[in-house]
Order: C-alpha cells, then sequence, then structure tokens
C-alpha cells in the first residue's frame, strides 16, 4: 500500500483477500496469470488491505504473478503479500530456497504457514515440537531483517489448541516474539461453530498478548459467523475469499463480512464509497472465473432484496426498511419486486413503478393485473424469472388489452430433417407483417430454436436494424409437473442481451418449439422497446 492510500484507513483493522490463493483451491476454478491480475485489480479496486497472491516458488504461474503484479499494477489501497512455509527442519531460513523465494517476489509483505498442531508437527513435519518452534522463531526473524512484515497462519489451530492447548498458544508467542506483526488463527479443517471461536481466540489473546486474526473455512456453514465471533473476541485481521471461494465448500466470503463490519460493527475497513460497489465487484470477480453469480448470496445476489410476497409487498409500499435490514443501494444492490400468483396490488404496483411504468390511481387497472398474472402462471408462466414478459404483459393492459407490436405474425413452421447418414438439418420458416410490408423469411440453424430465431431476424433486421445487436444468450426448457410424456406442458425461459444489457422472456405451450416462438417474439419486441423503437400501432 502507497504512504498516500494508508494514510485514509490505519492499521488498526485488516481485511486480507486470499482469493487468488486459498481460493483458487475451489474445485473448477483455473486461473491463469491474466485472470489472477484481473481480480487483484478489482480487489485493490474495492480497498481491501492485502491480497494473498500465491505461493512464488512452489509454481511458475505464481512466480509469474508476482513479477507482472509489481510492473503492470499499481496498487492504490491493497499491499501484495507472497505466501510460503517456514523453513525445512535441520536447514536455516537463510539458506533455504522456497524463503527464498518469497524474498524475490518482491512482495512487501509475507504470510507464512506454520504448524500448530502437535500431531501435524510430528507425523507431516516429522520433526521435534521444539524444532518446529525455532523454524517459526527462524523464518520470522530472517524475513523480519530483510525489511518484510510477516503474518503468520496458524494451521489447524483450532484443533491443534484442543489437543494440546499450551504448545498450540507457544506457536503464537514464539511468532509474535520473532517479530511477526499479526498471528492468525486458522479454522483449516472447517469444523467450529461461533461460540467455540468466541471462547478459545479470547483465551488465546488473553494468555499471549498477540495481535491475532481468523482465517476460517466453511465446512459447517459457520465461517462468516466464526469470523465475526472471533472479531467480537479481539480479532483485528480477517481472511476472506471473495464469493466464499475455496477448497471443499470454501472459505469466510470476503463481501458480507467486510458489509457486516461496517454496517452492523461500524467500523471503517473500506475506503469512502467502497462498499457501495461490493457487489459489482462480486459479480465482475465472478464472471472472472467464470462461474456464474449466486443469486441468493447474501448482501450481493440478485435475490438478496427481492421480494414476493403480497403481504411483504404492501409492508414495503409504506416503508420499505419493514422487510430489509439495509438499504441495498448501501452494498450497490437494489431492491426488486417478484411478481406471481402470490402477488397483489402493492406487487403490481411497486413492480410497475420499478420498471417506469405508471399505473397511477387506477384501481381496476391494478386488479386486472393481478388476476392476468395469476391466470397466466395457473397455466404454466412465470413472471419472477421473467421481467421483460412481464413488462409487455403489464404495458398491453395498461393499454386497455392491446398488444405492444412492432410486427405481426401471419404463420411460422420449423422442420427438423434426419436423414440416412445420420446428419441433421434444421430449416425454419417465418412469415409476418412490418411497416406495412408483407416479409417471407427462411433460415438453417443448429437446432430447430436456432433456425427459429435466425429467420425472425432474417425478416426483420432490414426494418429494425437495432436487432443486429440482439443475442440469445440463455435458453432453459423446463416440463411442468401435472403432465407426462410427450404431452407435458414446456415452459421456456430465454435471456437476450443487447450488449449493454439483458432481460429474460416466458413462453409455454405442450410443444417444445411453440413456447420457444413465444418466448423469441417477447424478446424481441421488448428489444425494440428497449432501443427506443415506436410500436407499429
Amino acid at each position: 500500500m502507497t504512504e498516500t492510500a494508508t494514510s485514509e484507513l490505519d492499521d488498526a483493522f485488516h481485511v486480507f483477500d486470499t482469493t487468488l490463493r486459498d481460493g483458487a483451491q475451489r474445485e473448477g476454478i483455473n486461473l491463469t496469470v491474466a485472470d489472477k491480475l484481473a481480480i487483484a485489480r478489482h480487489l485493490d479496486d474495492f480497498g481491501v488491505g492485502f491480497i494473498e497472491g500465491g505461493w512464488p516458488g512452489a509454481n511458475p504461474r505464481d512466480t509469474e504473478f508476482f513479477a507482472r503484479a509489481r510492473a503492470e499494477i499499481d496498487f492504490r489501497h491493497a499491499q501484495l503479500v507472497a505466501f510460503g512455509a517456514t523453513r525445512r527442519a535441520g536447514a536455516t531460513a537463510a539458506e533455504d530456497p522456497q524463503v527464498r523465494a518469497l524474498l524475490e517476489s518482491g512482495a512487501p509483505v509475507v504470510t507464512l504457514v506454520a504448524k500448530a498442531h502437535d500431531r501435524h508437527v510430528e507425523l507431516a513435519l516429522r520433526t521435534t515440537l521444539e524444532e518446529n518452534l525455532e523454524m517459526v522463531r527462524d523464518t520470522v526473524s530472517h524475513l523480519r531483517a530483510q525489511g518484510r512484515r510477516v503474518f503468520v497462519d496458524c494451521e489447524h489451530f483450532f484443533d491443534g489448541y484442543r489437543a494440546n492447548p499450551e504448545y498450540a498458544k507457544a506457536v503464537v508467542r514464539t511468532a509474535a516474539e520473532a517479530g511477526a506483526d499479526v498471528v492468525i488463527l486458522c479454522d483449516t479443517n472447517g469444523g467450529m461453530l461461533p461460540a467455540q471461536v468466541h471462547a478459545v481466540v479470547s483465551t488465546v489473546l488473553a494468555d499471549t498478548g498477540a495481535r491475532l486474526g481468523i482465517h476460517a473455512q466453511d465446512d459447517t456453514g459457520c465461517a462468516v459467523a466464526n469470523t465475526l465471533a472471533a472479531v467480537d473476541a479481539g480479532a483485528t485481521h480477517v481472511q476472506c475469499t471473495a464469493n466464499g471461494y475455496g477448497e471443499r465448500v470454501g472459505n469466510a466470503n470476503l463481501f458480507p463480512v467486510v458489509a457486516a463490519l461496517e454496517l452492523k460493527y461500524g467500523k471503517k475497513v473500506l475506503p469512502e464509497g467502497r462498499l457501495r460497489e461490493t457487489t459489482r465487484i462480486s459479480h465482475a470477480i465472478a464472471e472472472v472465473v467464470n462461474l456464474t453469480p449466486s443469486t441468493h448470496q447474501p448482501y450481493v445476489g440478485l435475490s438478496a432484496f427481492a421480494h414476493k410476497a403480497g403481504l411483504h409487498a404492501s409492508a414495503i409500499k409504506v416503508d420499505p426498511d419493514l422487510y430489509q435490514h439495509i438499504d441495498p443501494e448501501q452494498v450497490g444492490n437494489t431492491m426488486r419486486m417478484l411478481v406471481s400468483d402470490m402477488a397483489g396490488r402493492a406487487s403490481i404496483e411497486l413492480k410497475g413503478k420499478e420498471l417506469g411504468v405508471d399505473l397511477g390511481d387506477d384501481r381496476e387497472l391494478v386488479g386486472r393485473v393481478v388476476e392476468r398474472v395469476k391466470e397466466r402462471e395457473l397455466k404454466g408462466y412465470t413472471y419472477e424469472a421473467a421481467d421483460a414478459s412481464f413488462e409487455l404483459l403489464l404495458r398491453t393492459e395498461v393499454q386497455g388489452g392491446r398488444p405492444l407490436r412492432y410486427f405481426e405474425v401471419e404463420s411460422w413452421r420449423a422442420i427438423v430433417e434426419d436423414r440416412p447418414d445420420g446428419t441433421h438439418a434444421n430449416e425454419a420458416t417465418v412469415k409476418l407483417w412490418a411497416k406495412g410490408e408483407r416479409i417471407v423469411a427462411t433460415a438453417e440453424g443448429n437446432g430447430p430454436v436456432n433456425a427459429l430465431d435466425r429467420s425472425l431476424r432474417v425478416a426483420l433486421e432490414k426494418i429494425y436494424p437495432q436487432l443486429a445487436k440482439l443475442e440469445l444468450v440463455d435458453y432453459k426448457v423446463r416440463i411442468l409437473e401435472g403432465k407426462h410424456g410427450t404431452s407435458s406442458t414446456t415452459r421456456v425461459l430465454i435471456s437476450t442481451s443487447d450488449g449493454t444489457g439483458e432481460w429474460a422472456t416466458v413462453g409455454v405451450a405442450e410443444n417444445v418449439i411453440a413456447a420457444s416462438w413465444q418466448a423469441l417474439e417477447d424478446a424481441y419486441t421488448y428489444g425494440l422497446l428497449r432501443a427506443g423503437v415506436e410500436p407499429a400501432e
């Protein structure tokens, strides 16, 4: 962290991110050096104090990351941290090549992992308890003498404390006395509960006087709670990962931890204004690691402030705080009203306001929309996942039942040809009217729905060039309960993008192609509405 950056936040409390090291151990995450650089920029933009970049010397990728990070990233808020282990048993830190690689990384801060569980010392390191303490002392002292700030991760600390509390505390004392700024108590197996964490951290703090941090895994589903319990007990350093990424089920999630510290504890742990970037940063990192953001993640999920029940909507209409623990704008999220068969008048009124459709004080209109939604959902439609289709339905009712039309479909057909050689051909033809012109268009595709999409695009793009930007980005099919086999009712959800935003539309029919056509027709209609094109009628 630069001198100008440190003036904004003091050193009294640390937010330490280990997404690039511990988070990268999640199954399904495989980060390139470019990915790691992109995530580091996002984390620095968010305002965390420390970014653990990996283990230099352990693999070429992490070594390259540190070299490129020094050259390519001008960190405004964060200090880069190199991770490594204490020196080998029977050697010296000054001669250990792994310790030398930590220094050569150029990182101003080093985190050392040290064994704090007596059985791990004897079985994994195959050395004595006293030699392990000397390994901690020697490595910390050497790095400090080389001008590095040192944090020590006491691996398996809580399990080690349960087995041999005096030895676990001896590791903490040794690290602190050798010059470690913070000693982190790690729940490496993730088996602790909040009350247990609080009790242990309180005792260790009182008995050692060391500055303590917490590193919690989420195997009991308590990593965030355990982290906050440690803070309650006196820890002033929290280690987390973006979106809770990590080995097995993951680590303490950076975003709810930071939001709780700022909004619930009143601690200033991010630079001014950065908390509002929480949702954006969470989703941006999810894009880099190529994992779909969890819609139900606290604070940043799409559904974190979504309300469905009519009773909730009625209360929210009076005061949003009645069913929300914070203002979603504080973390860069938004309140959403979900329209379903549970919707009442308040839900429709609030959703209309959210979509920019003025319903005025027309109670009859609102009642008509409520009944229309319930009638459609009984047939299998779902509007909570298809805002664009709902907005078109709403605008239709506002216009007295006249649909918003840019084109009038005369007919469509899709043909799937199965050839003797095992190949397939998919062709679709659309006949429609637009701006007084009859258009017939045929196109092939890699499936009947893709062929329909292409034929509709061919038919309309000359008249509505705005459609050239549209792209179908997701397609989901669900067979609805109540019928079976080939006669089952099918629901199709389509997500479409114009490069700047994304919207979802729904179609329902006994035929999957017919359901897909409905969703496609809505998608194109909404795309033109979004582009500001005046309807044909």
